[in-house]
């Protein structure tokens, strides 16, 4: 199976590569949804002048070719709502990749969320990976619902993970094995993402 590039779909929603044409609409609910996204925004530690969307796009479609991430645009009924990127992609013995995902708040609390993750996972394992993680800050209690819902087993506290809207932030990591999900994460999300509350994660 090709692992990049695709597109992944079920009813309105549609994960798709992200492209430098997107620049607009990508823009649009960033700047529409600033204070719902930044409490879980990555930042810099060294303060460094974030990425344009051009530069953003370039480095990530360079991670894609080589295999490395899957950066995707989440679309809803054909118009941009948000991302989720598969990355820190590992082979050989690992086998192995992380979920990240933002959502625009308009649409959340509708299951596409959970649904994404379902599809993006089920990819990553018919492509030949064996472990899929999610990493989420404890304070963040509609995402933390999001992996309970979809039946991802929680691995614990990794302290300072990841720098998040100004500091270094504390995740509880959540995962789930090729082995787990015989008839994939995409249909145990779609019957358990009734009613969900998405908020971002990012990763």
């Amino acid at each position: 199976m090709r692992l990049w590039p695709v597109e992944l779909g079920h009813g309105p929603l549609r994960l798709r590569p992200l492209r430098r044409r997107d620049q607009h609409a990508w823009e649009e609910v960033q700047v529409r949804n600033r204070d719902w996204l930044q409490p879980w925004e990555a930042t810099s530690p060294d303060s460094a002048t974030p990425p344009t969307f051009a530069q953003m796009v370039a480095g990530m479609r360079r991670q894609a070719r080589e295999g490395r991430a899957l950066p995707f645009a989440i679309d809803v009924d054909g118009r941009l709502r948000g991302q989720l990127t598969v990355s820190l992609l590992a082979w050989g013995a690992f086998r192995s990749g992380t979920v990240g995902y933002w959502i625009d708040r308009a649409v959340a609390g509708r299951g596409h969320v959970p649904c994404a993750v379902g599809l993006a996972v089920d990819h990553c394992f018919a492509a030949g990976l064996h472990r899929m993680e999610v990493n989420i800050r404890p304070e963040n209690g509609p995402s933390l619902a999001v992996a309970r819902r979809l039946g991802l087993r929680e691995e614990g506290l990794r302290r300072g993970l990841l720098h998040i809207d100004g500091d270094w932030r504390d995740h509880l990591s959540f995962a789930v094995l090729a082995e787990e999900v015989p008839d994939g994460l995409h249909a145990r999300a779609h019957q358990r993402s009734s009613g969900s509350h998405e908020v971002a994660t990012h990763l």
